[in-house]
């Protein structure tokens, strides 16, 4: 009993003397705060290694003073360097037992802080291990701290890897909650553009998608003509599987936006969203037709016609609707053809348009008319020829599927791409010899006996030194069956790739085919959109 009284004793003394030492740091702290106005004095402070101190003392359980202590820190986590030293004391795991909590003012001023820390990828990084994701998602019901919570929940939904997280909480309800609830004509920006990025992910436009959603949202793209909105849209539309089925309902109203008096920005995303329906129920010819786009997609293609990004996406649109046979053969009588050259020459230093040029050819000679005109009366596959070796590993890839397909079709255009790969192997061949040093290439080239390693007749036998991605298979045997068999050539999974032909010629696009390149890079940008702000002192 009495070990009991001493205890409770003891306890309330020190419970005494920590409250008159938070009172002493909290003046403290004040004092200092006051005095880091002048930067030159913050700096002094930050050589004493203040910003270690204070988060030290985020350890601590006075609301008053943890106030002060996050104020503080916020106030100088404008600095990088102030920033790297918290990122150094594991602030972010102090700061998340702060959220929630019942004092207004601490939340306030902890997301504030989280919002400066959250410009920092590691730091984002760090955030989600320790649970933030969920707690930031919850204060979106808050009135008072929602918007402070979606900026940090924005910055961490610019990063892939985090995207299809929030699909695991209540946020995509809540945000297409207040997407729908906003009233103003043109939307907030941090929530529309926290919903492109989160639009991105397959699993979460789905979410988005149910309850009708994307009716309601292409309606009030429409009649906001609102570019912001419609590229949260064009995100969506990206993804396979049902919820790019939903979009066929809405493709008459999108072709009808793609007109000269529109807004270029807005036009832009309904081409990108019409370009993503690659459906096989889509009749593009009609769609085509009936809205007379060919000659508006014809003039845009003219070198500064529009904005480049406009360009741009005519170019893809056109390797969308070219898988379909009729509507290439429409094409092509146009005199599309020789404007997708004529842009080329233009843009040949922009390895996003020839990327996408090229795909529409690939898509072209698939078919018995554009394959005709391609070969025939343009240009064209001399231009693939030398794009054969460009640098850029799409740029090839797409070439290279080309000339094979020309090859198949055309025996002369297939010796001349033959030969080029020949000759273009033979160079880097000779050009590496060249290169090699004798006292280095001694051991390769020479036996114990002072002989040549490698005789003339030798390298004939090396069937690894021959090309072995196109025309000329790796083994260095050709067959007529070697010829007949497409799918060695372009990656196709099997012969039957061919029984979808709707030219009766052996070609046609298929689910064997390579997809579009979504970019000249490889990779499928996740169309997110960075709204800029700056950290708050």
């Amino acid at each position: 009993m009495n070990l009991k009284k001493e205890y409770d004793k003891a306890f309330k003394k020190y419970q005494g003397l920590l409250t008159k030492q938070e009172q002493l740091l909290r003046v403290a702290l004040y004092l200092l705060l006051n005095l880091s106005e002048d930067t030159r004095t913050e700096l002094k402070m930050r050589n004493k290694n203040i910003v270690h101190m204070l988060v030290k003392t985020l350890d601590r359980e006075n609301a008053e003073l943890l106030v002060l202590v996050v104020s503080f820190l916020k106030k100088l986590s404008i600095f990088l360097e102030n920033k790297n030293d918290m990122a150094e004391d594991d602030t972010i795991e102090k700061l998340a037992k702060l959220v929630p909590c019942e004092h207004e003012d601490l939340l306030s001023i902890t997301l504030r802080l989280l919002l400066n820390l959250s410009f920092d990828t590691g730091l984002r990084n760090k955030m989600v291990q320790v649970g933030l994701l969920p707690k930031l998602t919850t204060l979106l019901g808050n009135e008072a701290q929602k918007q402070i919570a979606m900026c940090i929940l924005y910055h961490i939904s610019v990063d892939d890897r985090f995207k299809s997280m929030f699909a695991y909480t209540d946020c995509i309800p809540q945000l297409m909650k207040m997407l729908f609830e906003c009233s103003e004509e043109r939307l907030d920006a941090e929530l529309i553009s926290f919903c492109i990025n989160l639009a991105a992910n397959k699993r979460n436009a789905q979410l988005i998608c149910e309850d009708n959603a994307l009716k309601v949202l292409m309606k009030r793209a429409l009649k906001l003509k609102d570019p912001l909105l419609m590229k949260m849209i064009r995100n969506i539309s990206q993804h396979d599987g049902q919820s790019k089925h939903l979009f066929l309902e809405h493709v008459g109203d999108l072709a009808a936006q793609i007109r000269q008096d529109e807004e270029e920005e807005f036009v832009i995303e309904c081409l990108g969203t019409l370009a993503n329906l690659t459906i096989p129920d889509l009749d593009w010819e009609l769609v085509l037709r009936e809205y007379n786009l060919v000659p508006y997609l014809k003039d845009r293609l003219k070198p500064g016609s529009a904005e480049d990004d406009l360009i741009l996406e005519v170019v893809i649109m056109l390797g969308t609707v070219s898988m379909d046979d009729s509507c290439a053969a429409m094409l092509a009588k146009s005199g599309i053809i020789p404007a997708l050259i004529e842009l080329l020459n233009a843009q040949q230093e922009d390895d996003e348009f020839v990327c996408q040029i090229v795909y529409v050819f690939y898509q072209m000679v698939f078919h018995q008319a554009t394959r005709d005109v391609i070969i025939k009366e343009t240009q064209a596959p001399a231009y693939l020829i030398d794009l054969m070796h460009d640098k850029n590993a799409e740029i090839r890839k797409v070439c290279d599927n080309t000339l094979d397909i020309i090859g198949e079709y055309d025996e002369e255009w297939g010796k001349k791409i033959q030969s080029e790969k020949f000759r273009w192997h033979n160079s880097q061949w000779l050009e590496m010899v060249e290169n090699r040093q004798m006292d280095e290439a001694e051991p390769y080239m020479y036996g114990d006996d002072g002989e040549p390693f490698l005789h003339d007749g030798d390298i004939l036998e090396r069937p690894d030194l021959f090309y072995s991605d196109g025309i000329i298979p790796a083994d260095g045997a050709i067959s007529p069956e070697f010829f007949n068999d497409f799918h060695t050539q372009n990656g196709d999974t099997g012969q039957q790739a061919f029984s979808g032909s709707t030219t009766g010629d052996g070609f046609g696009p298929t689910a064997g085919t390579p997809g579009r390149p979504a970019t000249a890079y490889g990779y499928r940008p996740d169309e997110q959109f960075f709204y800029g702000y700056g950290s708050s002192r």
